[in-house]
């Protein structure tokens, strides 16, 4: 637990003071005297507990007030609450390497199925989109809770040559921030990408950043991670081969508040044996995912097998359910302490009818 106003916390040496006040005004206190010829006579009638029944009422009210000095402090706790993520895109590599078989029965499949399981487990509420990539990236099902229809999206994927995880990315935003208006054909096409940056032609936009080309004045940069209406999920398995560079793509997802969580899927020694007459190494470029994860504010994992990627999706599919995050509690201890403060005037009332 912390504070936001930390230094109200002193108001809490007011309690001892409290404390200390009660003991000298009962002590100060004229008690009228009655005599009887015996105290048998009288203990009956006062019940058991009487000496310790009469602090009982001020003990509560004491508690009641110390809550809310506390709460004049802002305290704030991770607690655990409903996730706001409203709408997920799930980015998949399609390129060629995920036909690579160190995940049996290859990567594609086992990518497929877990996939699948993920959608399955999601809570109705929260809404997904499907983007799949390769030398180019395509949305393949657009924003729905239609189960059916994202399950069939993930089994239409077709196999393509390169790897553009930048583009990817860039769709799959696109698609979560439909508002920002980003031209993904200047984007994309409207410039030669050289050593991951964009290479200006003349007479093109190309020059431009993608906040330029997003709208006409540069929108205010957002904190980072601090988009709570949806999330893309990134998963790839090799390095990129054409387009832009997903890490500087990253930085603009940065600018937005959105998290990029980012999945290297497959074994450092990937192989494709004798596709096409030729036997290539399918390597992950984990480097680069765990950079666009980092820049997002997210989490990068990784996975050599298939149940690896199971528990990853599981892992995602309860951080948008259900979340841990700083909560002010004011006014719960408020509430705490009106519940205490009614219940010390009816013990009152009803042993002391004041």
């Amino acid at each position: 637990m912390h504070f936001i106003w930390p230094e109200l916390l002193w108001l809490l040496l007011l309690i001892p003071l409290l404390v200390v006040g009660y003991i000298r005004a009962l002590r100060r206190k004229r008690i009228a005297v009655v005599h009887y010829p015996s105290l048998d006579l009288i203990r009956p009638a006062l019940g058991p507990g009487h000496r310790i029944r009469r602090h009982i009422p001020p003990a509560l009210l004491l508690c009641a007030l110390s809550l809310v000095l506390l709460g004049t402090a802002r305290p704030s706790a991770r607690v655990t609450l409903p996730a706001d993520y409203l709408t997920l895109v799930l980015a998949m590599d399609v390129s060629r390497s995920m036909l690579a078989e160190d995940v049996p029965p290859s990567r594609i499949v086992a990518a497929q199925q877990a996939a699948k399981t993920f959608l399955q487990e999601l809570p109705g509420h929260v809404r997904v989109a499907v983007v799949s990539f390769a030398g180019n990236a395509q949305l393949v099902q657009g924003v729905t809770d239609h189960k059916d229809a994202l399950l069939a999206a993930i089994d239409s994927f077709q196999l393509q040559r390169g790897t553009a995880t930048g583009s990817g990315l860039l769709v799959a935003l696109n698609t979560l921030l439909p508002e920002s208006a980003v031209d993904l054909e200047s984007v994309l096409y409207g410039a030669e990408f050289k050593s991951g940056s964009l290479s200006p032609q003349a007479g093109s936009a190309a020059g431009r950043s993608l906040d330029q080309r997003a709208a006409p004045q540069a929108a205010k940069p957002m904190p980072v991670g601090s988009y709570s209406a949806g999330a893309v999920i990134l998963l790839s398995d090799g390095r990129r081969t054409t387009g832009p560079d997903p890490v500087e793509v990253a930085k603009w997802a940065a600018s937005k508040g959105v998290r990029v969580y980012t999945v290297a899927f497959g074994t450092p020694n990937g192989f494709i044996p004798g596709y096409e007459g030729f036997s290539f190494y399918a390597r992950v470029d984990e480097e680069a995912l765990q950079k666009v994860a980092e820049t997002t504010g997210a989490e990068f994992f990784r996975a050599s097998n298939a149940t690896d990627l199971a528990s990853i999706y599981q892992h995602l599919s309860s951080k948008f359910t259900l979340e841990r995050r700083d909560t002010e509690i004011t006014a719960l201890l408020v509430a705490v302490a009106g519940l205490l403060a009614l219940l010390a005037l009816g013990l009152s009332m009803r042993w002391y009818r004041r």
